[in-house]
């Protein structure tokens, strides 16, 4: 099976709105003529590749709500419709599509997390999505493109990583801006604990969570912040509650401890203030410190991909919100001028 679902000219047609006396990024930017997506990307001149992974199997693997798959397209919407100018050249960025999950959610929405069966086929479900991650990264990263991944659950920060490890034959480091780390028990795929696999399989060098919320971590994934030398965080409660670091401050302090190695940039929308997501908070960052969060980065490090995870614009039984794809939108273009910087 190909682990990759293309979009054509025709599929992006169906998002631009398009308007006399304007130019749309959806006018302009490069995608797909044909189905043989690795030769096109290859011979294409854009930067950045923008990707989709269109599931919630990992936020349901870890018994969170389902959701996460809905991102993907209204961000895209928003972000093509989006004017082409001086600040931003829709020719530097190729959309290529996104990974193919269709069969396994359909086969997801039969089983029930609550049920210890169902949950354990929900995680090998999550390992399969993991190896269609992996392989589409990889091969992108080994063009020295710059994959932009909207969409899915922060499982899909392993394939992320994981990719990038097979296409440079080396480790990578990782900014995770997130009141959650991420490092739970290695006990089957789900959403959190992806870079507890990661580092246990050699893939992740240095790892900084920005912005953790102290009271939704257990013990033991924080514990590893003391023992493990490569780890990093800086609470929330330190910057705004505590007010030990500045938000400036605190940013910088994790952008230095890892910017000696290409660095893939992450953020959980369950990080932002009521932004509808699998973890939705009452209490984070603003969305004006999210764009800053990844401007920063981008603009300091040395990325080699972003991911924005786990928003969800369709939650389980509630309306939905199509602010959360212009938000994503916002950041996808930060996160390209702020790289263009460099």
């Amino acid at each position: 099976m190909q682990p990759l679902e293309v979009f054509t000219e025709t599929d992006l047609n169906t998002f631009v709105r398009k308007r006399k006396g304007e130019i749309k990024l959806g006018e302009t930017v490069q995608h797909c003529k044909t189905l043989d997506w690795k030769k096109e990307l290859k011979e294409s001149s854009a930067h950045f590749v923008l990707l989709g992974i269109p599931e919630d199997i990992g936020v349901r693997a870890n018994l969170g709500r389902g959701g996460a798959h809905t991102a993907y397209k209204p961000a895209l919407e928003s972000f093509l419709n989006q004017q082409d100018n001086f600040f931003l050249k829709g020719s530097s960025v190729f959309v290529l599509g996104n990974v193919m999950v269709n069969d396994l959610m359909e086969q997801s929405n039969a089983l029930n997390s609550k049920n210890h069966s169902d949950l354990l086929a929900l995680r090998e479900m999550v390992r399969l999505i993991d190896n269609r991650v992996t392989e589409v990264i990889t091969y992108i990263t080994s063009l020295k493109k710059i994959p932009v991944i909207i969409g899915g659950g922060h499982n899909n920060a392993y394939g992320n990583i994981a990719g990038c490890f097979m296409a440079l034959q080396s480790g990578i480091n990782v900014i995770n801006c997130d009141p959650h780390s991420d490092l739970r028990e290695a006990e089957g795929r789900h959403s959190g604990n992806g870079f507890s696999y990661a580092l246990e399989h050699g893939y992740l060098n240095k790892y900084a969570v920005f912005a953790l919320h102290e009271q939704y971590n257990n013990q033991s994934s924080l514990k590893q912040f003391i023992e493990n030398k490569n780890l990093h965080f800086v609470s929330f409660e330190d910057i705004f509650i505590k007010e030990k670091y500045d938000f400036k401050t605190a940013l910088q302090r994790s952008i230095n401890f890892v910017k000696d190695n290409s660095c893939g940039i992450e953020i959980d929308l369950d990080a932002i203030t009521n932004v509808p997501s699998s973890a939705k908070t009452s209490s984070g960052i603003s969305q004006l410190q999210a764009r800053q969060f990844i401007h920063h980065c981008a603009s300091q490090l040395k990325p080699i991909y972003l991911h924005i995870a786990e928003g969800a614009p369709v939650l389980s039984n509630i309306k939905a919100d199509n602010k959360t794809g212009k938000l994503i939108s916002y950041l996808i273009t930060d996160f390209i001028k702020g790289y263009s910087l460099k």
